[in-house]
């Protein structure tokens, strides 16, 4: 790892950035409590001068119900790692946090691929298999999962992946 990608990390490892790297996509994470412990975790790409296209926040993913709870533990300790900690949840509760670029790849990526999953084994293939990759991989695949006309196939192809069959 290079010193300007390690001083680049520290900067911005819990989403403030410095002027030197103002010009970085700006993501954000969201809870949503419905009702007590009944929540949802969104991640949003903000407008920034790294994406002129942006004029209102855009949506990347989220994820709630059996997979939030499954994959709750290793979340919390990503977050708190990124000096970010949701605290109590109680109904009716709405938080947002800044995310480094790195983390919003990653956990996007994990939301959109779990979302419509069940299966606890897979579910957990999936999530280490994902762990695993680089952030130009994880970009990569969140891309075409994104911006592609059928996401889900694309979605479904890792799934088919990250899994044994």
């Amino acid at each position: 790892m290079s010193t300007v990608t390690a001083s680049r990390r520290a900067r911005i490892s819990n989403g403030r950035a410095s002027d030197d790297f103002a010009n970085l996509p700006r993501y954000e994470l969201r809870l949503i409590a419905s009702k007590k412990n009944e929540y949802q975790l969104e991640i949003w790409q903000l407008p920034s001068p790294a994406t002129p296209r942006l004029t209102a926040p855009e949506y990347v993913a989220s994820l709630k119900g059996v997979a939030l709870r499954l994959m709750e533990p290793r979340l919390l300790k990503r977050l708190a790692q990124a000096k970010i900690q949701l605290g109590s949840i109680s109904a009716g509760k709405r938080e947002a946090w800044p995310l480094s670029e790195e983390l919003a790849l990653s956990m996007g990526l994990l939301f959109r691929t779990l979302a419509p999953m069940r299966s606890i084994d897979r579910i957990t293939q999936v999530a280490n298999g994902i762990d695993q990759m680089s952030r130009e991989e994880a970009g990569y695949w969140l891309g075409m999962a994104m911006h592609r006309k059928r996401p889900r196939r694309v979605l479904a192809a890792l799934r088919m992946l990250l899994t044994e069959a």
